[in-house]
Order: structure tokens, then sequence, then C-alpha cells
């Protein structure tokens, strides 16, 4: 399959960790395949990134870093990445699955005229067999897809690929000077981030998360004091994103974030097939909800039939006492 193009994915100038897993993707398809893999990095004030990830075996890390690519537009990034592709003589492209990446990599297929795997979640066989595994139908179907197009493009579901450790050594870091297309017609207008001192959803090692069963926003509040004390990013079902309890980029599922964090606590929340397809990875599953028929229990390690605004409280008690706070 020749050179596997990681692009690495960067917010604010630095690393978002959800590359590595596409990297260990990219080795493991390499293995595969006899190839190997490069990573490309673009955005503005990025050259430290580069640095970063010149320990993890690639045979080179690629740095477009202009000041038109400080903020994300689907068609100049998308150009960009082709234009980066064709340079280092990559016959596929992946990344992580995520909001920048679903938007991204469609595109840049459709550039390449390459045949799209999204969401891969294994890769099977070797040579020129090897096939990938996706999800379909919130992950009750498991689909087996072959690539027969000369070029492929890959979106990796990261908790399904370990995040990649340094391997040794140091790959050769290069500055590719790609400009953005000034005929591009899209402008960046604004941008309105979440400002939390939590952790990310995406790559946080605790989640508590809430569903319709907490009503409104008042009764969603009863998740802070737990997050707080066990350090955990918050997360929500789709249900009170979409009656605006909870922001949209808290949402957890088949149309939010896919998540496998260490520990998983869902509160009040039913577990709809859509949401289990966003968190049944984690390692440990908790389940606080007062209908013992709910389906969250069928995915839960542990599990607690209760009242959630009873036994949040005295949950965050407990916890104090133990924490001696």
């Amino acid at each position: 399959m020749g050179t596997i193009l990681v692009i690495a994915e960067t917010f604010g100038g630095k690393l978002r960790k959800s590359t590595l897993n596409a990297i260990t993707f990219a080795r493991t398809l390499a293995g595969k395949t006899g190839g190997d893999f490069a990573i490309g990095i673009i955005g503005s004030g990025i050259a430290a990134v580069g640095g970063e990830l010149a320990g993890y075996g690639a045979k080179g890390v690629y740095v477009i870093d202009n000041p038109g690519f400080a903020n994300y537009l689907a068609a100049p990034f998308a150009k960009a990445i082709v234009a980066l592709a064709d340079q280092v003589g990559a016959t596929s492209v992946a990344a992580t699955s995520s909001t920048f990446t679903r938007d991204l990599l469609p595109r840049v297929a459709a550039r390449l005229g390459a045949g799209m795997v999204s969401e891969v979640v294994a890769v099977i066989g070797d040579g020129a067999g090897v096939k990938f595994t996706r999800p379909m139908w919130a992950g009750n179907v498991m689909a087996t897809v072959e690539v027969k197009s000369a070029k492929a493009v890959f979106g990796v579901r990261g908790t399904e690929f370990e995040a990649a450790a340094p391997s040794g050594g140091a790959s050769p870091v290069q500055t590719v000077a790609i400009a953005p297309d000034a005929g591009a017609n899209q402008r960046y207008v604004k941008f309105e981030p979440v400002v939390s001192s939590r952790p990310d959803l995406g790559e946080a090692s605790v989640v508590v998360a809430g569903g319709r069963g907490l009503k409104d926003k008042a009764g969603f509040a009863i998740l802070d004091p737990l997050a707080d004390l066990l350090k955990a990013a918050i997360g929500g079902t789709r249900a009170v994103v979409d009656a605006g309890i909870a922001p949209n980029d808290l949402q957890i599922g088949q149309t939010g974030k896919v998540i496998a964090p260490n520990l998983y606590i869902g509160v009040a929340l039913s577990g709809a097939i859509q949401h289990l397809a966003g968190m049944k990875a984690s390692k440990t599953i908790v389940a606080i909800n007062k209908d013992p028929e709910a389906p969250i229990f069928s995915v839960a390690d542990y599990g607690l039939v209760a009242d959630a605004f009873k036994a949040v409280p005295e949950l965050v008690e407990e916890i104090r006492k133990i924490k001696g706070v």
C-alpha cells in the first residue's frame, strides 16, 4: 500500500492526543502491507508539534506552517493535504475520526479519487488482500470492507487502537511550503469554543455523563461535584443536548463523540443504542438509573438501581470521606 500519510490534529497550536491512535493504525497497516508511514501537520504556529512527533517511527514528519491555516476551513485544508500527499508519494491518507476529520477526509478522498473507509476498528489480512472492519447501524453490524481504488482514505476510530508510544530514533522533520488556495470559496468568520477547566471529553480518563432523567439544567448540575472529585469530563446524551440542557460538544454517541475512558459513569440515562455506540468501549462502566430494565445495565460493569437525585449526592459524600476533603 506504499506510504500512509497520517494527518495530525492540532488545536491552539498543540497536538491532540487522538493523533497517536491514528499512528498505531498506520503502523499496523504498514506492517501488514510492507509499506511505511509519514506524518503531516497543517496549521499556524505548529513547528513545535513536528518535534513532538519525530520519535514515532515515521519516515518523515512534514509541517505545513502558514498563517493562512490558522483557522480551519475545509476546502483549503483538503487541497493542501492532497498536495502534501502527492509530494511525499502517499497512496493512503489516515486520521483519527473527529468532528474535524469527518468534515475534512471525504473532501480529501474526492480530490484524490480514492476509496474511503470511515470509522475503521480493525485491519484484517495481509498484503494485497488486506481488508478493514467498520461498524454499521450503531455497531450492531460489523462490515468487512475492501478498498479497490489505487488510493485510499481512512477515518480511524481511536477507541479501537491504542495510543502509539515513541519507538525510538528521530524522524526527519521538514517544513513544506504549501500556501492556502486564495481562490477558495469559503471564509472564516469566527469560532466560539466552550471554555472549561475540565478535561477534554475525547481524552479524559474519567467521564461522568447525564441523561434525560436529570430533567433540566439544575438537575444536570448535580454531576458537577462528582466530576470535580474525580477530575472527570462531563458528557451527555443527545436528548439533553437537543433539550438545551447541555452544549453540543458534550454529546456522546453515534452522532456525537465516541469515547473510551478508563471509567464511565452514566447517570439517569437509559442507554439508547445510539448512545451506547459512543461509549461501550469504556474500560469500566458504572450505571445509575431508577429503571432496572434500562438498557444501560446490559453493558455496565456495575449498576445501581436508584434515584439519581438521591444517589449522586450520597456517592459524592462517600468519595469526599475517602479522599478526606
